[in-house]
């Protein structure tokens, strides 16, 4: 680095981001400044950052997730806060199999080949290296996270950590193992909670079949087997004269059944016909109608997707190929009494195939929610977490007074394995699912500090904030809530900052299969990192979505250069002069006073403005502040403020350094590469200016 005590005469022209940000970085590490210290008697600040998936590179929601964290962890740091920002990576359970299956795929080979040990090992060591390229990438973007104490979620103290929340979860009541209608993924082989569903609104036939003297309507005839019942409200005057009686219908296979028509006040009369036949094993509400009736329940499709046996002839067939067959047998029959082709209804669907979700009766381990939900509901109200945007407040509130029970088990390889969380109990022992990645996921707060160390948890919990996109607010926001208040009796954050999603210039979602992902990688080589900060925080407010500003960003390069140029321009004007030798900066001219009153201004609304995670604002504030008031107009004025020699008179050049001193420490939790960079070739600089106070 530069001589500390001289203005640099070697100082270049402009400023080449590639040139200085690794390292800058190294730097940082070197010193230990990412390290919180040992000083119990600071206000503490620590935030965990979200652990991105170990199974691919970052993508430009981790971009501005870093970001918006980074300068938080800055702030504070220089605040003389005692900061922690804690990294991680996830192992990602289905998203990684998933993943992952898909290389095999590409190698010409299945996991289905392989024993579930060896697939888990390969997969294994491809999350390793994934991590270490995320690792290098978050350091690309200057992520300044304690690496001492960086977690991945299947570390062994992690993992053990979940265990015993499970055992103690279990010993009090709140798990138990049920057969349950869940969402089953025929792709992927694997239930989902309710959280992974996708809700879309499509057309369907809707079928209007003769059951004897009754029809039923249903979207779905190939589940129509085994039936025993017809089943009606019990205040609907159409049929209220056959409840309890029984009628002969011909199905499907030609035989001719008796079926027993019985009420239940979860039919609704105003769908189809009124009446409906029962498929307990593959639908949620038929399945609560069987319990009440101690109806038998009979699986019809089997967990390949395939008709089972029961179907006869269509046994073997695929859903959607058994569906089409059935209807056209039917009408053969003479049992379908009409067609409304264009039945409008809601399906679910995967979200990661896309492809339907098919209603399985399966035994899970389920998460009783509602003791949970209570706790949450009264520290939410009593505002023991706050939200950004405030909104958020009301969203989580009636999202918890509606949750169902969690369903924990998931039907994969890659995750954390059920059975050794009690090994001595032989239904958990004997079970060969792993845990959803979110039960994990949801105690990360509390089971990344405590794997760190007993006094981590202890100094650090509650963490000040949960930064994170708004698309998951249900889906892992609200299980740490859930599980903090649980394990620690304490909320896992006092605060949390929802930001939105960064789309493509069209305003799309990026996704690889459209084709449209941006790589921030490539960004940064393009612009610097600074630049791709600057032009995702000018861009950004809390829980908007926003297109990628790629505009922006060369905005934000201009800007490192502006300030890289007025920095080269004041230390000239030093002229071999130190700062110790220059007086107290003080107003002489109307122009000097404006520009001390400006930027203390200017700093204070920068405080304000982080303090309530207006990012945007607080970056737009320091930089109209450098640009226009500094450099357009006191930097211009200061040309002709000249002493008897020609040089910048001492007075002008002291307020031209203090004024410089404080831009570059406001601007470096926003841009801290080319802040440091510049600080770095400072006369009479005090060490690295990420540990310098935010006071001076």
């Amino acid at each position: 680095m530069p001589d500390q005590n001289t203005a640099q005469p070697d100082f270049p022209k402009s400023y080449t981001a590639a040139e200085h940000e690794a390292a800058i970085y190294a730097l940082w590490e070197k010193a230990g400044a990412f390290s919180p210290g040992a000083d119990t008697g600071k206000p503490s600040f620590s935030i965990i950052m979200p652990p991105p998936n170990a199974n691919g590179n970052l993508h430009m929601g981790h971009s501005l997730f870093i970001t918006l964290q980074d300068i938080l962890t800055r702030y504070h740091r220089m605040k003389g806060d005692r900061t922690l920002w804690v990294p991680g990576a996830d192992h990602a359970g289905i998203e990684t199999q998933v993943v992952f299956e898909k290389k095999l795929e590409k190698e010409g080979r299945s996991r289905f080949q392989m024993t579930r040990e060896q697939f888990y090992q390969e997969a294994w060591e491809f999350t390793q290296e994934n991590k270490q390229n995320m690792e290098a990438q978050l350091r690309m973007h200057g992520a300044s996270c304690d690496w001492s104490i960086e977690r991945f979620t299947l570390d062994p103290k992690v993992v053990e950590a979940v265990y015993a929340t499970f055992r103690k979860m279990y010993a009090d009541g709140l798990i138990y193992r049920g057969e349950r209608i869940v969402n089953y993924s025929v792709k992927y082989r694997t239930a989902y909670s309710d959280l992974e569903v996708e809700h879309v609104e499509r057309q369907d036939p809707l079928y209007y079949i003769k059951y004897g003297p009754i029809t039923v309507a249903t979207v779905r005839p190939e589940t129509k087997f085994g039936e025993k019942v017809i089943v009606v409200h019990p205040d609907d005057e159409r049929y209220r004269q056959w409840i309890g009686k029984t009628v002969r219908a011909k199905i499907v296979t030609g035989e001719e059944l008796e079926m027993t028509v019985i009420a239940d006040e979860a039919i609704k009369p105003e769908f189809g016909t009124g009446a409906m036949t029962i498929t307990p094993a593959h639908d949620p509400i038929d399945f609560e109608i069987a319990r009440r009736h101690n109806l038998p329940i009979i699986p019809i499709i089997g967990l390949d997707g395939k008709m089972l046996p029961i179907a006869g002839e269509f046994a073997g067939m695929k859903v959607e190929a058994a569906r089409a067959a059935i209807a056209g047998r039917m009408q053969e029959l003479g049992l379908i009494e009409k067609i409304d082709p264009t039945y409008t209804h809601i399906v679910g669907l995967c979200y990661k195939s896309k492809q339907p979700i098919e209603p399985m009766l399966m035994p899970q381990w389920f998460v009783k929610v509602a003791p949970l939900a209570e706790r949450a509901i009264a520290a939410i109200e009593a505002d023991e977490i706050e939200f950004y945007p405030k909104s958020y407040k009301k969203i989580q509130l009636d999202w918890l007074r509606n949750l169902k029970d969690w369903n924990i088990s998931r039907q994969i390889w890659w995750g954390i394995p059920i059975a050794p969380a009690m090994p001595d109990n032989p239904e958990v022992a004997n079970d060969p699912d792993t845990f959803d990645t979110w039960f994990s996921s949801g105690q990360w707060p509390a089971v990344a500090l405590q794997a760190a160390g007993d006094r981590y948890l202890q100094d650090f919990y509650p963490t000040s904030v949960m930064e994170t996109g708004h698309d998951l607010i249900f889906l892992w926001v609200t299980r740490m809530i859930l599980l903090g208040l649980y394990t620690q009796n304490k909320v896992p954050f006092k605060k949390v900052y929802l930001h939105g999603l960064v789309l493509d210039p069209l305003g799309k979602k990026m996704s690889k299969s459209k084709g449209n992902v941006v790589s921030p990688v490539d960004l940064i080589a393009k612009y610097g990192a600074d630049a791709v900060r600057f032009g995702l925080l000018i861009s950004s407010a809390a829980g908007s979505n926003f297109s990628l500003p790629e505009e922006k960003m060369v905005g934000g390069r201009n800007f490192a250069n502006k300030l890289w140029n007025i920095t080269r321009f004041i230390l000239m004007q030093l002229d071999g002069r130190l700062p110790s030798q220059l007086p107290v900066p003080t107003a002489v001219t109307d122009a000097d006073k404006t520009v001390l009153e400006q930027i203390k201004k200017t700093r204070k609304g920068v405080d304000a403005h982080l303090e309530q995670f207006r990012f945007a604002q607080a970056l737009q504030a320091i930089h109209d502040f450098t640009w226009h008031q500094f450099a357009d107009i006191y930097l211009e004025a200061a040309k002709n403020q000249k002493d008897d020699t020609g040089r910048t008179d001492d007075q002008t050049a002291a307020i031209l350094f203090s004024t410089l001193r404080a831009i570059l420490t406001t601007l470096h939790p926003f841009m801290p590469f080319v802040t440091e960079a510049l600080y770095q070739r400072l006369p009479e600089r005090d060490g690295l200016l990420i540990t310098q106070s935010w006071h001076e």
